[in-house]
């Protein structure tokens, strides 16, 4: 069994993780809405992975002992002044969902919680591939600017991201 402190941080992140893959299907929903499917398979990719973080969290509690409890999600918008605007919002959140992993890692250390230090290294190493990706898509698309060959060269490449789902072994 965990701490109630550390089983209230696990269940705030499982809320976390569903309301990341809520936000990139509104990003997604604007994507499309501009004719960018690319950039909509992107973040329809990016909603899948976040909902298996949410599982993988959710599983971790139950198989702790605690009760895995799921809070209301708020609303997120599907409306952006542009794109660039679109990717700055997910790295921004990308960087809010690192600090509150660090949160965990920092409470768990306090407490000597070994087995959730263990379990939530995968997330901080999963942390810097998310926070890159949204860097480089930002880092994109303040390079093109306005130019629409550059914008349309960016959406091809990000139609090429297939989902990967995680597998027992890998999660």
């Amino acid at each position: 069994m965990i701490s109630k402190k550390i089983l209230d941080l696990l269940n705030e992140q499982i809320k976390k993780e569903f309301h990341s893959a809520y936000l990139y299907l509104g990003i997604e929903a604007y994507f499309q809405e501009k004719g960018l499917k690319g950039m909509a398979n992107w973040f329809r990719i990016q909603a899948q992975e976040e909902l298996d973080h949410a599982i993988k969290f959710f599983e971790y509690v139950c198989e702790v002992g605690g009760l895995a409890q799921l809070g209301t999600l708020e609303g997120v918008t599907s409306t952006y002044k542009d794109p660039l605007e679109a990717m700055k919002a997910s790295l921004h959140h990308e960087q809010y969902i690192t600090k509150s992993i660090y949160t965990i890692v920092d409470a768990a250390n306090e407490e000597k919680d070994y087995k959730t230090n263990s379990f939530l290294q995968w997330f901080i190493d999963e942390q810097v591939e998310e926070e890159a990706n949204a860097e480089d898509n930002v880092r994109n698309l303040e390079l093109v600017k306005d130019h629409p060959n550059g914008l349309f060269m960016i959406d091809r490449e990000m139609a090429t991201r297939v989902y990967v789902p995680l597998t027992p072994a890998g999660a």
